[in-house]
């Protein structure tokens, strides 16, 4: 992925079976626990092009959020502040070598950011 794609999209919701049904028959998504991830199942659409997750619905999480690749996450959230938004999640590890974070821009969407090889693949 390159810089600014959108690489992976987080849906939370209250029923993870339900939910995870609903979205396998609505859209054709493949809907699968991954190793490491586990409560969190990933999802990927029939077209390999877009992804994400079904996470558990939450303290601090309650809307969908898009996450877009960047080449730093460290820039990126630098230029938040600078621009008026706000750092919601410091650059946090997925695994040895990719990185995600989240922020708010100044009308208030939340937005997530991927760093390094995963590309926030679903």
């Amino acid at each position: 992925m390159a810089h600014g794609d959108i690489t992976h999209i987080d849906i939370p919701v209250g029923d993870m079976e339900a939910a995870s049904r609903f979205y396998a028959t609505l859209f054709g998504w493949d809907i699968k626990e991954v190793a490491g991830f586990e409560g969190y199942p990933m999802w990927s659409a029939p077209n390999q092009v877009g992804g994400g997750g079904l996470a558990p619905r939450g303290e601090g999480f309650t809307a969908p959020r898009s996450y877009v690749e960047v080449d730093s996450i460290d820039d990126v959230l630098a230029q938040v502040t600078q621009l008026g938004g706000q750092v919601r999640l410091p650059r946090t590890a997925i695994d040895a070598t990719s990185w995600y974070a989240a922020f708010v821009d100044p009308d208030g969407n939340e937005i997530g950011l991927t760093e390094g090889t995963t590309g926030g693949a679903g």
